[in-house]
């Protein structure tokens, strides 16, 4: 999609360039209404903020839960480091084993809750955009369908017309061609008139 706006954007660009300059003015051009309406107007249907965003979110998922990790496994480290500081002070093993349990089990929980938090708001914002996506391409299936529609009704029609024409001309050549009962009325004329002629000697 990027480089298609970058395209549209060089050809907006080359044809302002391209356009001539008002009578009198340095800085005003003249430009072809329908031309730049039309760029703009397929520049629009290629960046639509919601897609731009919602893409964005869906790209960084991976690095919003690399990051949850990454805290996570610094809040294990910062533990393990704070657990193997009291065991080494050699005071009151029991009570430093005992302290330092207690602080994994919290990093642990605080790092889960991280995870799973992000893992959330990624699966929402995934979600969000996949219906963002649907919506738009019901809308292009419905504009689909209603043009599929509506050149079913004019082929229809053309095939209905076409038939009354080839009726219309099959009747015409029809009337072209004499029956075997018109063949035998001229036969029987010409043999009447034939026994009516005087015979010269």
């Amino acid at each position: 999609m990027s480089s298609r706006i970058e395209q549209l954007i060089d050809e907006l660009e080359e044809y302002i360039d391209s356009c001539k300059p008002k009578f009198m003015s340095n800085s005003e051009i003249i430009v072809n209404k329908d031309e730049i309406d039309e760029l703009l107007r397929e520049l629009r249907m290629k960046t639509p903020d919601e897609i731009k965003r919602y893409q964005k979110i869906i790209s960084n998922k991976e690095a919003i839960l690399n990051d949850a990790k990454a805290k996570a496994e610094a809040l294990i480290n910062e533990a393990t480091i704070q657990t193997n500081e009291l065991i080494s002070e050699h005071q009151i093993m029991q009570q430093a084993y005992e302290q330092a349990n207690i602080v994994v089990a919290q990093a642990a929980k605080q790092a889960q809750d991280i995870l799973d938090k992000a893992t959330m708001e990624a699966n929402e914002l995934r979600m969000q955009a996949a219906q963002y996506t649907e919506d738009r391409l019901a809308e292009l299936e419905s504009i689909i369908l209603s043009a599929l529609q509506s050149s079913n009704a004019n082929y229809s029609s053309l095939i209905g017309s076409l038939n009354q024409y080839k009726e219309l001309i099959q009747s015409n050549r029809q009337a072209l061609q004499p029956t075997e009962d018109d063949l035998e009325t001229l036969a029987l004329a010409d043999e009447g008139s034939g026994s009516g002629l005087d015979v010269i000697q």
